[in-house]
């Protein structure tokens, strides 16, 4: 029997914080609301450890207007939850337009528990090109209740 050693297979290329997209330099946010204490910026630039929260319950928004087309690769989305068990839908959508129409990336729904699922780390690789604005939506409790939506990260490449 011939046998050889052969290298691991690579699942992913790893990305260095100077590969995301600097959003602060490419785009202009809207957000539906924000806690005073965990601005979006802390969710948007590298550096940033607190993330992003919303000042009141319910479903919000968080919208990047990049003021010109972008080429998206990799789209990497980070939620913690600690306290509360709930589950959470997030939608993610991109236009090429201006926001005139959007396509929806994906619609996910997770469950998170104090005791189990806190985190949340979704990673999607995408091939978008011309892309004027990213969008995405946090419905924080899908059955109505109190939550706050909360965004730990969201990077671009």
């Amino acid at each position: 029997m011939n046998k050889r050693i052969i290298a691991p297979v690579q699942r992913e290329t790893t990305f260095p914080d100077h590969d995301w997209l600097n959003v602060a330099e490419l785009s202009d946010v809207e957000i539906t609301s924000e806690d005073a204490n965990y601005p979006i910026e802390s969710a948007l630039l590298t550096g940033r450890t607190s993330g992003w929260r919303a000042s009141a319950p319910g479903e919000q928004t968080i919208r990047l207007l990049f003021f010109h087309p972008q080429q998206l690769r990799r789209i990497r989305i980070h939620f913690v939850e600690i306290h509360t068990e709930r589950t959470q839908e997030y939608v993610l959508r991109w236009s090429p337009d201006n926001g005139q129409t959007f396509r929806e990336i994906v619609r996910q729904q997770w469950n998170f528990s104090p005791h189990g699922a806190t985190n949340e780390m979704e990673d999607h690789h995408v091939e978008l090109s011309d892309v004027t604005v990213l969008e995405l939506r946090i419905i924080p409790d899908i059955s109505g209740g109190n939550a706050i939506a909360s965004l730990a990260q969201l990077r671009l490449a």
